[in-house]
């Protein structure tokens, strides 16, 4: 085999192609949920924490005197809130995911599968052996 057909066959196999899609929408996901810490959640709870904004919550080190025209380091312990935050958004959302889908496994494992018909030939051997039993003895 090729190594450009066994590439192939990798790539159109359905695990692939469903990661793929994972991947994407998890993506956009994010995005949203983002955009959901940003500018729904954080606003209001810093409202109420007395007009605090997050994003803007941050430590400035002092100058490093072995370079004092560099740039001083900022520790921005105020994004890590909002990614922490949003980290619990994505993880609970998950969380529903998993339980609506293992809440549907266990209806489908409850629910008795039907008994498949008996097949022609199943039939008629049924119909022969009750005839037998139907006969007198000898």
């Amino acid at each position: 085999m090729s190594l450009v057909s066994e590439f192939r066959e990798f790539a159109i196999k359905g695990n692939v192609v469903d990661l793929a899609v994972g991947v994407i929408i998890g993506g956009a996901f994010g995005k949203i949920v983002t955009s959901l810490v940003d500018q729904i959640v954080m606003p209001p709870i810093g409202w109420l924490i007395g007009g605090i904004d997050f994003a803007d919550l941050k430590i400035t080190l002092p100058v490093n005197p072995a370079n004092p025209t560099g740039d001083p380091a900022v520790i921005e312990y105020g994004a890590f809130i909002n990614v922490l935050i949003q980290f619990v958004i994505v993880a609970f959302v998950i969380f529903m995911i998993v339980k609506l889908i293992n809440r549907l496994r266990r209806q489908e494992a409850e629910t008795p599968a039907q008994p498949e018909a008996p097949t022609a030939t199943e039939a008629l051997l049924v119909e022969i052996r009750d005839e037998l039993k139907a006969r007198p003895q000898v």
